[in-house]
């Protein structure tokens, strides 16, 4: 049996573009892909934190060094160039797998570039 965790995530990622007509569903700079661990055509879940949409969608690869986060296709109808988004990957582990497991997080500034990456959470805390 395997149950499914969170892989890796790029957490306030800042959408650069929204292309209706364009192939694809979510282009993401080549570099952000490769320190989060993610993989073009793989599935993503995206989680609009500026107007509360989510969606399930793939990943293709944008220009390396670019900043774009671009949301294409259906897809560009759930956000706007601006909208701060969070781009999670699962995968399905087993027990033994799950226990050794630590994901990739990515913290992106405003024009998304690297803030900082760990691989932990930190505890919530009642307020």
């Amino acid at each position: 049996m395997t149950s499914n965790f969170l892989k890796a995530k790029l957490h306030m990622a800042c959408i650069t573009q929204a292309e209706l007509w364009y192939d694809g569903s979510c282009a993401i700079d080549s570099d952000l892909l490769e320190l989060a661990g993610m993989r073009e055509f793989e599935q993503i879940d995206i989680y609009n934190v500026s107007n509360g949409e989510r969606l399930t969608t793939y990943i293709i690869a944008a220009e390396a060094g670019s900043g774009i986060i671009s949301m294409n296709g259906a897809a560009a109808r759930k956000c706007q160039v601006g909208d701060r988004i969070i781009i999670a990957t699962y995968a399905g582990l087993s027990e033994a797998e799950a226990e050794q497991h630590k994901p990739k997080l990515v913290y992106l500034n405003q024009d998304n570039t690297v803030e900082r990456t760990t691989n932990t959470i930190a505890v919530q805390l009642a307020v």
